[in-house]
């Protein structure tokens, strides 16, 4: 790889740049939040790429909707894919997340007045984002949760969690657990079951009275029972009584908080043709050709991220066997066999991506930054058929790394998103 001399163009030239490549109709172009954005090439294997550079959206938290405040390891900001919805797509057009996680792009899509597919070989994916796609009011929560039997006499749990919960909060989750899932068996689940069983699974650990855990690490990892009983240890503490449909009502009204009568409108367009998938990325037999106007998502980055470890808890909680969800993911340490495995998405994409259809494939640098996966997936989209029009990175001041895993601003973790555009010319 090399980098050739910067420029500091203004942002029009940009703009500029990309009409050449049929942009000119976007409703939006790139816009920095701040200063100029500098304008240099990469070469990856004799190829070059143009690279623009600059923090294209606010680093805030939590700037984003409410709608979005759902914990899940490695997830983008919905800043992200608002970004790119709003400049390469239009009202009903088809976006598509082949690595749904939280269901970020397809839940800013809808609000957004698009259609929407996603797809997960996790399928906690799909018990994440399909409810806030029909979201209940809160007085349809409340009604709900008045009819479980929360403080019913229930068997003890198949494994051991004494070290995360107090026995009386237990036995609310134990009891929420066996009445989502009989609704389920008897199918009978509605929307209203769908979200308080999101809304549970999101609260099941974490570091404040919030959640219904002891205190623990951020709600986006469980760790293990044996490191549970250390932190318990260290901190001389003991898991206390919660009010676990008191959480869940609160949580609700947290998530809704922002949510406009014109954006349940959105939703529940998109809700209407929605399909969410949880299928191997590079086979989605479900998706037509050539109806895709536009892809916005990130894939697993090397094994940085063992998602079925991480959500093992939530596996558990949901009937979902977290070891058998491990065995499907792409998760490796090969760099050649990421390779591969991206090669294969990016020809599947290719296919459901329309003629003038974007793809907007989001990376990091890993291996303490010596490795950036831009310049692995700009030749690879090419190789799938696609036209690399350049790269954008939007560099922020901060780490996306939260300060508890003790890692340095600038230093270590990920602080740019490394976005390759790729179109279907």
């Amino acid at each position: 790889m090399h980098v050739l001399s910067p420029s500091q163009p203004p942002a029009t030239d940009i703009a500029t740049y990309l009409r050449e490549f049929s942009l000119s109709s976007a409703p939006s172009l790139f816009e920095p939040e701040t200063g100029s954005t500098i304008h240099d090439e990469v070469v990856v294997e004799g190829r070059r790429y143009d690279r623009f550079i600059n923090e294209f959206w606010p680093a805030r938290q939590r700037g984003g909707h409410s709608l979005h405040e759902i914990s899940y390891r490695a997830c983008f900001k919905a800043e992200l894919p608002h970004f790119f919805i709003d400049l390469l797509s239009r009202e009903s057009e088809l976006i598509y997340d082949p690595f749904m996680g939280r269901g970020t792009t397809i839940i800013e899509a809808a609000l957004m007045g698009r259609r929407v597919a996603g797809n997960d070989a996790n399928p906690l994916s799909r018990i994440l984002s399909l409810p806030r796609l029909s979201p209940p009011t809160e007085q349809e929560v409340y009604a709900r949760l008045e009819e479980i039997p929360f403080d019913t006499p229930c068997p003890e749990p198949d494994i051991d969690l004494s070290m995360f919960y107090s026995p009386a909060t237990l036995r609310q989750l134990l009891n929420l657990r066996a009445w989502l899932h009989q609704r389920w068996k008897d199918n009978v689940e509605d929307a209203v079951d769908r979200w308080i069983r999101m809304v549970a699974t999101n609260r099941l650990t974490g570091h404040s009275s919030g959640f219904f855990s002891v205190y623990t690490l951020p709600p986006n990892q469980a760790v293990s029972p044996e490191r549970q009983k250390r932190i318990n240890e260290q901190r001389n503490q003991r898991p206390p009584d919660r009010d676990v449909p008191g959480i869940i009502l609160k949580k609700t009204r947290s998530l809704l908080r922002k949510l406009t009568l014109e954006e349940r409108k959105r939703l529940k367009r998109a809700a209407e043709d929605a399909l969410l998938l949880t299928n191997d990325a590079a086979s989605t037999p479900e998706i037509a050709d050539d109806s895709v106007a536009l892809v916005v998502t990130s894939p697993p980055f090397l094994n940085t991220v063992q998602y079925a470890a991480d959500n093992w808890l939530r596996c558990w909680f949901n009937h979902l066997d977290a070891e058998r969800i491990g065995m499907k993911l792409t998760v490796t340490a090969s760099l050649e066999q990421w390779r591969v495995s991206m090669l294969a998405v990016l020809r599947e994409l290719f296919r459901v991506v329309r003629p003038g259809g974007w793809v907007a494939f989001e990376v990091g640098e890993v291996r303490n930054g010596t490795l950036n996966l831009d310049e692995v997936i700009a030749p690879l989209g090419e190789r799938a058929g696609f036209v690399c029009r350049g790269i954008v990175m939007n560099r922020q001041n901060f780490t996306k790394t939260a300060n508890c895993w003790g890692v340095a601003n600038n230093r270590k973790g990920t602080n740019t998103n490394r976005i390759v555009l790729l179109e279907k010319s």
